[in-house]
């Protein structure tokens, strides 16, 4: 099974400089026509082409002038213009269209070799595969980073995703995964087992805002006996391409998995779910995404005797003490802001002790004033386009209507901060919403905020156990359920928050909210998050179930 890139139309020196070190090959090498990296559909270890493109465009291109290049992707997609009329430095690279009959032979492989894979012990695929993906992570780290910035995240994120992907390889992940995997016990003559055995067949539908990091998230459930197909999306295919045909698949062939374990193909979203829910090989399908088409593609996979795991949206809380520190709360607070709040796990609306809250709401503005736009390379930048402000907009105007303050932000603004409606981010904007009462009426508390606004709810003030019954009685009211935070130093108050906190997929308290930690999810959540199934995220046991074993060896067991 070969790992090598090709570009079309290269010279050996070309193509092998890209294999050595992606992204390495630029417009200055190409002389005469354009190339550009380019792959195939994955299917049963080889590749697959089509004849057909889907290509992806550089961020840097698509801020300078959005207009031209996604004009430009949508000719070259439909055949309009040839790649040699594509202006250099544009495009990233490019995968195959994937044809309906490879669509289908995708799903027959991975139900091949879920036949065999399944049956290798966890030594195999839990313990050595996670550790090859550990060592190719730390290895290609610059090479991954660089993928994840092709997908316009911003460098500083890149890093931090990286960190969470490292943090599911650990020892601590790994040796919970083994514990809830495989028990075995000892009970009158009998050797007793209960295990955690393949679906099978898991089908992954990656998200447009983080494509890369979900699919190798989905990728996981490798581990717990299943094959995997992941649809690598239309908008920016590239890099879930390369990253998992590049650096994955060769993990698993070194441990000699079965061709057909992870397969790669693009295509439409509508089209390819509806094949996959209609297709008698699938077992799981795993769909990250907006939480009324999750729900709906739950709904047809329970009637199809599917196994749904949905990573839906967040409306993550932050609930601040009246004696939390203040400096790192509001750094926990900032990171709302990060991608410009198009990541589902930062924090959606932060309920604040009216105590510490003119405090507090001071040093996050402050925070968010500091954080600037640019290029997702350059170092220091932590904020993305938004191409769409208009639910911005309303979200902002409905919350002014009924009283709500902007403390900060609350425009748009061009890539060198220059405040500017038509440009193409947004300012980090905090919102002070005086009053629990009607809180929860308003859209920026009631709805996951996918931009860059913060609410910041102060209660008015009470007694503290009035106020704390309220805080939590907050936080499970919210119809979502990613993950929620608490900052206090009180351990009465920390007691009552984790004994009492019914939603969410992982409760953190005294920390960052988005940061990883093994052997805890790093994704998974209730309710609107993750629909009537959801729970913490751990996919090589979402795509499992359990399987009760008892083995009596020498004289036979008796029901007496």
């Amino acid at each position: 099974m070969s790992s090598a890139v090709r570009i079309e139309n290269a010279p050996p020196a070309v193509e092998n400089a890209w294999n050595a070190d992606c992204g390495v090959v630029v417009a200055a090498n190409i002389t005469e026509t354009q190339r550009v990296p380019s792959l195939g559909s994955f299917v049963r270890g080889k590749d697959v082409e089509s004849g057909r493109w889907v290509y992806s465009l550089r961020p840097r291109a698509v801020l300078d002038d959005s207009f031209a290049s996604l004009t430009l992707k949508r000719r070259l997609e439909s055949g309009v213009i040839s790649l040699d009329e594509a202006p250099p430095g544009v495009i990233a690279g490019r995968v195959a269209l994937a044809e309906d009959e490879t669509i289908e032979d995708a799903l027959a492989a991975a139900a091949e070799a879920t036949k065999i894979w399944r049956s290798a012990p966890l030594s195999t695929r839990l313990d050595a595969w996670t550790g090859l993906i550990r060592r190719v992570l730390l290895d290609r780290r610059d090479e991954l980073i660089h993928m994840l910035t092709l997908e316009g995240h911003p460098v500083e994120l890149a890093r931090w995703e990286l960190s969470g992907m490292l943090e599911l390889t650990r020892a601590e992940t790994v040796e919970f995964l083994r514990g809830q995997m495989w028990q075995e016990f000892t009970v009158d003559g009998r050797r007793n087992i209960v295990r955690r055995q393949a679906d099978g067949v898991v089908c992954v539908s990656p998200p447009a805002n983080a494509p890369l990091v979900s699919a190798l998230l989905g990728a996981v459930s490798i581990a717990g006996g299943n094959a995997v197909v992941v649809r690598a999306p239309r908008a920016a295919p590239f890099a879930v391409s390369h990253v998992l045909r590049t650096m994955i698949a060769p993990t698993l062939e070194e441990l000699g998995a079965p061709p057909g374990t992870l397969n790669i193909v693009c295509g439409s979203p509508g089209r390819m779910l509806d094949t996959w829910i209609a297709s008698p090989h699938v077992n799981d399908i795993m769909y990250f995404g907006d939480t009324p088409t999750g729900l709906k593609i739950e709904r047809r996979c329970v009637e199809m005797g599917k196994k749904p795991i949905l990573e839906l949206a967040g409306n993550d809380v932050v609930l601040i003490w009246k004696d939390a520190d203040l400096d790192a709360a509001a750094a926990a607070l900032t990171e709302s802001f990060y991608g410009s709040g198009q990541l589902c796990m930062v924090p959606n609306q932060a309920l604040v002790h009216p105590e510490v809250a003119d405090e507090l709401i001071s040093r996050l503005a402050a925070r968010a004033e500091a954080l600037r736009p640019g290029y997702p390379e350059e170092d220091g930048v932590l904020l993305s386009p938004v191409l769409r402000h208009d639910r911005f907009d309303e979200f902002l105007a409905e919350a002014v209507e009924a009283g709500a303050t902007v403390v900060t932000g609350g425009q748009g603004m061009q890539i060198d901060g220059t405040p500017d409606a038509s440009g193409f981010f947004l300012q980090p904007t905090v919102l002070r919403i005086d009053g629990l009462g009607g809180a929860r009426d308003l859209k920026a508390v009631r709805e996951e905020t996918f931009f860059p606004l913060l609410p910041v709810v102060v209660p008015e003030p009470a007694d503290d156990e009035i106020l704390l019954d309220a805080f939590i009685g907050f936080v499970n009211s919210n119809r979502y359920g990613l993950r929620n935070s608490l900052w206090a130093g009180d351990e009465a108050v920390i007691g009552r928050y984790v004994a009492e906190i019914a939603g969410g997929g992982l409760l953190k308290v005294n920390d960052s909210h988005i940061a990883f930690t093994a052997p805890l999810p790093s994704h998974g959540g209730t309710g609107l998050t993750g629909g009537a199934f959801g729970e913490a995220n751990y996919p090589a046991l979402r795509a499992t179930h359990l399987q009760g074993i008892s083995i009596v060896t020498g004289e036979s067991g008796s029901a007496d």
